[in-house]
Parts: C-alpha cells; structure tokens; sequence
C-alpha cells in the first residue's frame, strides 16, 4: 500500500528554486504533522521541515528563510518551497506523517522520494 508519494524534484542552478510535493494517503495524512526529510549520498536522512495539522512549522536551522513547507488538507497533499537553493541541497527528498514528541518521529513508510541536484 503505497502511502506517500513524492513529485517536483529535479536539476537546478544554485540560486534557484524547486517545489515539491507528497500526495499522501489519507489515513496518514488526515491526522497527522507532516515533515519532509532528505538524505545526501553517504549521509544520514535528516529532518528538514515539519508542519503540524494546523499549520504551525518548524524548520531545520540549515533550510530557515529559504525552504517553506506548507500543506492542503482537501488533497492530502504536502508541499515544500525550497528558494536560494545550494549545492548542499542535493540529496533525495522524502515526506513522512510524524509524530513530534521528544524528538520527531516518522510514522509510515518511506516512499521513493524524489531527486533534488544543484549544481554550483
């Protein structure tokens, strides 16, 4: 059962700007704070952003004044602007339902994610 669904990414100069988007099932979208991760080659998948049902956001200190998460509720869909982008931006983009306790955690099964390449 496939329960996210990532779009949007692609090969971009730095200092340009991609939007992804996660279609996301409804049981874990409906719920559920929504963050987008990404993982760079050899490199751990780390959090960038988080959204929770009503709309407050978080951001990792790395991507805070460029990146901007946001959500639809009527089409289970999350997005995320990502402006001023760097070349340590490359990584593979991933959305998950979390649950934000003590530490965010993802809730549901990674999709495929979708590739974000800046080149310098």
């Amino acid at each position: 059962q496939v329960q996210f669904v990532e779009s949007g990414g692609g090969l971009v100069q730095a200092g340009g700007s991609l939007r992804l988007s996660c279609a996301a099932s409804l049981n874990m979208f409906r719920n559920s704070a929504m963050g987008w991760y990404r993982q760079a080659p050899e490199k751990q998948r780390e959090l960038v952003a988080t959204i929770t049902r009503g709309g407050s956001t978080n951001y990792a200190d790395s991507v805070k004044g460029r990146f901007t998460i946001s959500r639809d509720n009527a089409k289970n869909t999350v997005y995320l602007q990502m402006n001023s982008l760097k070349p340590e931006d490359t990584a593979l983009y991933y959305c998950n339902a979390v649950i934000m306790a003590a530490a965010t955690i993802p809730l549901g099964s990674w999709g495929q994610g979708t590739q974000v390449t800046v080149s310098s």
